[in-house]
């Protein structure tokens, strides 16, 4: 072994070469087969260079122990000088030096203290011998990829037109509207029936849906919540409308001319008394929507007909309005909710309702009660409760040895209450809710619908953004 080799294995530690090496006696005299002049440089090909940093230390006869400023006996000792060395060697290249024509170049470093000499290899360039070893090909930063958000997990079509929205009725229609409020600048569609609306978003016709589900005077709309049980859609949204009904007819006619008043049958009860109370002997008809009731009348030219629909729908159908704003109560309003193929992802950020239906089929009283207890222990607030008819199971039977054999209705129930489902405390209480029910499936978690509007103004409101 050479004398520079056996120097280097007795100044490394222990746990860098492996077997333990007795460290040499600090009073005896250094090794004197050091050669103090400088090696000769090997002349190497690049492609047998490691990207590393080689370090050699050379302690001359001045030093009083071999281990004087030297490498330590600690693994970070260790390290540490090799970063240092290393950004050493990156100062040194990046300076004219003569080199060899494979890109390997040396420096040495001379401390005027102890005369300790350190020569230094350094790497090869990364990219050709041209290059300076310490360029480095980095991504600049405007070019990394943008972080998702929201927007990125619900986005917009991709079909290159605007969001198609379903809704029943025809141009005019209070759903319409509700559409427009839901959705601005999209293409409404409508359709004839509910269930009609449901099929176009199934089938990728439409992007969505808006559809009414209850009124502050009319109550619930029936079939929309059996629809929401028997299609897979799910709730994103909601949208509440202030509705402002206006009797229409065709141009010329006078009150007293009428026979008939035609209009859906919500319209219908939500004008009941204002009708009794203007003295018109007319016989009032259910037709499909609203505004499809004025488009009826302006069509066939029906001048004993009139329509109870929008301001909007005098205007699309050349009616003109013989009263304004006849419902019964000034309050008027419908709650429509949004249905999309896909549910949005729930937040706290902001308000969230949860709308929810279940079924039991289990003996014993008070499964409601534990039901509706879970939400109450966790301070929950129910906004909405509505029973429908169980259509696969409408009867139960229950056999009792006292009373014999007694017939129960079975009923599907619906709930919305103000919680996110990103909440542990609503996940926790439909956890115990299933404990409980047979079925239980959540219609959806969405925004509600916190949009400022004053019942005494609701005419100017309905005339300034939703038509």
């Amino acid at each position: 072994m050479s004398p520079m080799a056996a120097a280097m294995l007795s100044s490394a530690p222990k746990h860098v070469f492996g077997p333990t090496i007795r460290p040499p006696d600090h009073h005896a005299a250094p090794p004197t087969a050091i050669p103090k002049h400088r090696p000769a440089i090997r002349r190497v090909s690049s492609t047998a260079l490691r990207p590393t940093v080689r370090s050699i230390y050379l302690p001359d006869s001045s030093s009083a122990s071999p281990f004087h400023d030297a490498v330590g006996s600690s693994r970070s000792d260790w390290q540490t000088n090799f970063s240092i060395l290393a950004s050493k060697a990156a100062s040194y290249s990046s300076t004219p030096s003569s080199s060899s024509k494979d890109g390997a170049a040396s420096s040495e470093s001379t401390n005027g203290n102890d005369g300790n000499h350190y020569h230094l290899v350094s790497p090869p360039p990364v990219n050709g011998p041209n290059q300076s070893p310490a360029t480095l090909d980095l991504v600049p930063v405007t070019n990394l990829p943008r972080p998702l958000s929201i927007s990125d997990l619900s986005p917009a079509p991709k079909h290159g037109s605007r969001l198609r929205v379903a809704y029943q009725g025809v141009p005019g229609a209070y759903s319409e509207a509700a559409a427009g409020k839901a959705y601005p600048d999209c293409e409404a569609i409508p359709c004839d029936q509910f269930e009609v609306a449901f099929q176009a978003v199934e089938l990728w016709i439409a992007d969505s849906a808006v559809l009414p589900v209850e009124n502050s005077l009319g109550g619930s709309i029936h079939r929309n919540y059996d629809l929401l049980l028997r299609h897979r859609l799910h709730i994103v949204g909601e949208v509440q409308l202030p509705v402002h009904h206006c009797l229409l007819a065709l141009p010329g006619v006078r009150k007293e001319q009428l026979t008939r008043v035609i209009s859906h049958p919500q319209a219908l009860s939500q004008c009941e008394l204002t009708l009794t109370e203007m003295d018109l002997n007319v016989v009032r008809e259910a037709f499909d929507d609203t505004a499809g009731a004025a488009e009826f009348v302006s069509n066939n030219s029906l001048r004993d007909t009139a329509a109870i629909a929008s301001a909007r729908a005098a205007e699309l159908y050349g009616m003109q309005v013989l009263a304004d704003g006849i419902q019964d109560d000034s309050g008027n309003v419908t709650r429509f909710v949004m249905l999309a193929r896909d549910p949005i992802i729930p937040r706290t950020d902001r308000p969230f309702k949860t709308s929810i239906v279940f079924a039991h089929d289990r003996e014993g009283a008070s499964v409601l009660f534990k039901v509706l207890s879970a939400f109450a222990f966790r301070d929950i607030n129910l906004t909405k409760i509505e029973s429908r008819p169980h259509r696969h199971q409408p009867l139960r039977l229950v056999d009792d040895a006292n009373v014999g054999t007694a017939k129960h209705f079975e009923y599907m129930f619906y709930i919305d209450f103000e919680a996110s489902m990103a909440e542990t405390r609503a996940q926790n209480a439909l956890a115990e809710v299933q404990e409980y029910t047979s079925f239980l499936r959540v219609l959806g978690s969405y925004p509600m619908d916190m949009t400022p509007w004053d019942a005494s103004s609701s005419t100017t409101t309905n005339s300034s953004t939703s038509y």
